[in-house]
């Protein structure tokens, strides 16, 4: 990881972390107060394979507060053909949003998910001169701060019920809002991986 710190700092860029992560429909399981002898149930009345998928940056610069970037896509069911989660152009367009909010070059460390890693992915890449691209070691999440917008996430999803696609879209972007806006938050979730990444 000493050698990414090195390029973002050499480049005066924004060292970025990303990953994606879905929910579907059918809330995760949490705890909860009840009364004994009472183990309460949520019902859950929506089934089948419509799901949100989110892909999130974790963004850290010296100097500068993190920044917490993300983009939501909807799978709203099967479709023949058509990928669920994030295609490679999409990723791109995260990317290109990044870029001109933060207004700087970006070292961006992912993992080695297929569509990272596919020839449309690196030609898109090799087309932003502004980006370099480093993989993660496979099996590796403890080392991506992005992991853990996922836990805060689904921990604050847990039991809660949602009967349609876009009810779940709105809770998901409001929970991702409260954590944009809360840095020390995701300082919090860098300073987990316990990565150092100040300029040498």
């Amino acid at each position: 990881m000493a050698r990414h710190k090195k390029t973002a700092a050499d480049l005066g860029a924004w060292l970025c972390f990303e990953d994606e992560a879905g929910q579907g429909l059918r809330p995760p399981k949490g705890r909860t107060w009840g009364r004994r002898g009472h183990t309460p149930v949520v019902r859950v009345t929506a089934a089948g394979t419509k799901r949100v998928s989110t892909a999130a940056l974790i963004c850290t610069k010296a100097g500068h507060r993190p920044r917490l970037i993300y983009r939501i896509h909807l799978d709203r069911g099967p479709a023949k053909g058509r990928r669920k989660g994030f295609t490679e152009t999409d990723y791109a367009r995260l990317l290109d949003a990044a870029h001109q909010q933060l207004d700087g070059p970006i070292v961006l460390v992912r993992d080695n998910l297929n569509t990272h890693v596919s020839r449309t992915m690196r030609e898109l890449i090799a087309a932003r001169l502004w980006l370099t691209v480093y993989q993660l070691p496979p099996y590796a999440p403890e080392l991506n701060p992005v992991e853990g917008v996922w836990s805060h996430l689904k921990r604050s999803l847990a039991n809660l019920t949602k009967h349609s696609l876009d009810q779940l879209t709105a809770l998901v972007k409001t929970r991702l809002k409260r954590m944009h806006y809360r840095p020390r938050l995701v300082e919090g979730l860098i300073a987990k991986t316990r990565l150092d990444l100040e300029p040498p």
